[in-house]
């Protein structure tokens, strides 16, 4: 009994060391956006510019999103993690020494392919320690950490700009990092060298990594995180531009109601994992299409609000509704997947999100450098709603697909 406690303290241990990973990322990736008009000034480049600047990182992250995980699959999660929590702090730091708008771009494509292996690390760690019935559960109340890292990062970073300036804000992230590493690196102990040493590895093969890329369900999943992303990234980069150019914000102002559609994102990312199990099992697919028909309604109650109140207090209902999608994509694999294959999984899915994180700003940027407003920019961002709507109605649990990948799992 004693052991057991033990082992289950460890493993809630390494959970919320993985949970403060996804933090602190979330916190590094946030910061460029609560810079933008700074780095615009200082620069002097506009909106296009600037989402290009956004859309880099998400060029590298997400090209690192399927490898990373097959990474973390082949040689266990401890490593690439460590390895991508050094990587992209070292690029944080790096962001805050740019001298030109050109080393801007190159520094966030780089830091964008240090970041992107930690998803799939992260889902594969966490499912290293649970069994298969609780992996949706626990896979949802990690990617909750999302929101709580973007909650925290105006109310640290607006104030780090504001004291410091903008460069010196991304150093201080880059050195907490560098930190957590660190700690990571010393307190978790490596599961896949010791599942090695009792001759009981659990790396993934060739034929399993193919027959998961060639699965339909799969893309499905893909698809619908896609356009549910474009929302997602689109709200997350350019949010606070919108509230100080648009709605007439200063800074902050912009720190202070930034994070509160984040709450509500984290709260229900955090909850959606039990409810797809309690009330959705085997029928995911109604829920999800359900909340991005919310979520584009509220897209356009937020669009024509009088009020910031209005326009935060929609976006909020946004979040909330939408982060049940982003929970359901990284959850409903766990349920199907062979451990062996969470990290490539992971990777794929989140890929979807990415691509849609690369389209996302630039297209925003470019909207509001030929309009000269948001108009068309929540257009783009409800269409998008509609996108994810039919994928997830597409979605189907086809039991002789998910049987063949599920009998790789080895005893």
């Amino acid at each position: 009994m004693i052991e057991a406690n033990q082992s289950r303290r460890a493993r809630y241990a390494v959970f919320a060391l993985l949970y403060l990973g996804y933090c602190i990322s979330y916190i590094d990736r946030s910061a460029i956006a609560l810079s933008l008009v700074a780095i615009g000034k200082e620069f002097n480049v506009g909106s296009a510019a600037l989402g290009v600047v956004m859309s880099t990182f998400f060029i590298g992250y997400a090209a690192m999103q399927i490898p990373g995980g097959w990474i973390a699959d082949r040689w266990g999660s401890k490593r690439v993690i460590v390895a991508s929590v050094v990587f992209w702090s070292l690029f944080t730091l790096l962001t805050g020494l740019a001298w030109s708008l050109a080393s801007l771009i190159a520094i966030r494509f780089i830091f964008g392919l240090g970041e992107g292996g930690y998803p799939g690390a992260a889902i594969k760690g966490v499912t290293e320690s649970c069994a298969r019935v609780d992996r949706p559960k626990m896979t949802a109340l990690l990617m909750s950490s999302n929101y709580v890292g973007s909650f925290i990062a105006p109310l640290v970073i607006a104030p780090l700009i504001l004291l410091l300036g903008w460069r010196y804000a991304f150093v201080v992230a880059g050195v907490a990092g560098v930190v957590f590493a660190l700690v990571y690196l010393f307190a978790v102990k490596d599961t896949s060298a010791a599942r090695g040493a009792a001759g009981n590895s659990k790396r993934v093969d060739g034929a399993a990594t193919r027959a998961l890329l060639k699965m339909p369900l799969m893309w499905k999943i893909l698809i619908t995180w896609f356009g549910m992303g474009i929302v997602s990234k689109g709200l997350d980069a350019w949010m606070p531009a919108y509230l100080l150019a648009e709605r007439h914000l200063d800074l902050k102002s912009v720190g202070m109601l930034t994070p509160l559609p984040f709450v509500a994102a984290s709260i229900s990312t955090a909850l959606a994992g039990w409810i797809f199990t309690r009330w959705f099992d085997g029928r995911e697919k109604w829920l999800m299409a359900a909340c991005c028909a919310i979520s584009g309604f509220f897209l356009y109650e937020m669009y024509t609000a009088e009020t910031v109140t209005g326009v935060i207090a929609y976006q909020s209902i946004v979040y909330f509704f939408k982060s049940f999608v982003f929970a359901g994509v990284f959850a409903l694999p766990t349920r199907f997947l062979p451990q062996k294959l969470m990290g490539t999984g992971a990777g794929m899915v989140n890929f979807g999100g990415q691509v849609a994180g690369f389209v996302a700003p630039v297209v925003i940027g470019l909207l509001v450098s030929i309009t000269g407003n948001y108009d068309a920019v929540f257009g783009f961002l409800i269409a998008a709603t509609l996108l994810a709507l039919g994928g997830s109605l597409s979605i189907r649990l086809a039991p002789e697909a998910t049987r063949r990948l599920a009998t790789m799992e080895e005893a």
